[in-house]
């Protein structure tokens, strides 16, 4: 449990189905206040991108923009579930239930993801691949995977590194189907509060970090559901 107050962001509907065109001020994404990840574990190296976040969402699902404000960005992992966190990388994670387990959405910044639905966090040692280090995790599946769309503003590869100023957006449009799939009903979400983090890293670039929207604390680990902060469904 955490010995602050978690942060709050809450979630407006629309009637005006963002259009996947990345437009940070435009008039789909005028209704959604911005949050920013600038909890910078000091593990991180002394880059410290300026990362915001938006969310609407209405009927079919909930909707995200991402507006990075970056440098050193790199993206070598191509394809549905690629190591794409040692990539710049942005992340949703996200409980809708408390007695049941989260969702992860691992985005890099050419638009390859990388998603599980997490019963157990429990971490165990010395998996083969660090992605099997949770006790009980469930591989998103490519059909169900291919429900959720991404548009994002940087080509599928960028090699070599991008060392100069860039800012760079992702979208994504997560139908509430796919959370059932793994949570059952939802029922209708207005009103509603889950627990959410938006997480920004890049393990592997010439500058390594990890951010959060809600603190982790001490340890290094974004996969802390306890730490979640809270969104809430107009």
């Amino acid at each position: 449990m955490t010995d602050y107050p978690l942060p709050t962001y809450v979630v407006r509907r629309t009637d005006d189905r963002p259009a996947g065109d990345l437009a940070w001020d435009g008039p789909h994404w005028a209704r959604a206040e911005a949050l920013t990840v600038e909890h910078f574990h000091a593990a991180s190296s002394g880059h410290r991108p300026r990362v915001q976040a938006k969310m609407l969402y209405d009927d079919l699902g909930l909707y995200g923009l991402f507006r990075v404000e970056d440098r050193y960005v790199v993206c070598t992992h191509v394809g549905f579930q690629a190591h794409v966190y040692k990539d710049s990388c942005v992340e949703f994670f996200v409980r809708p239930k408390p007695d049941q387990g989260y969702m992860n959405f691992e985005m890099n910044c050419g638009g390859s993801l990388l998603s599980f639905f997490i019963a157990d966090w429990t971490r165990q040692k010395s998996p083969a691949d660090p992605l099997d280090e949770f006790a009980d995790r469930t591989q998103v599946t490519p059909e169900i995977g291919s429900r959720i769309a991404m548009f994002h503003s940087l080509p599928a590869l960028v090699e070599p590194e991008i060392e100069e100023d860039v800012t760079w957006l992702l979208e994504f449009h997560i139908p509430f189907s796919v959370f059932e799939h793994y949570l059952g009903p939802l029922g209708g979400v207005a009103g509603q509060e889950w627990r959410a983090n938006f997480n920004k890293c890049a393990d592997e670039s010439s500058h390594p970090h990890w951010a959060a929207w809600s603190s982790i604390g001490e340890e290094l680990n974004l996969h802390q559901p306890d730490k979640f902060g809270v969104i809430r469904f107009e």
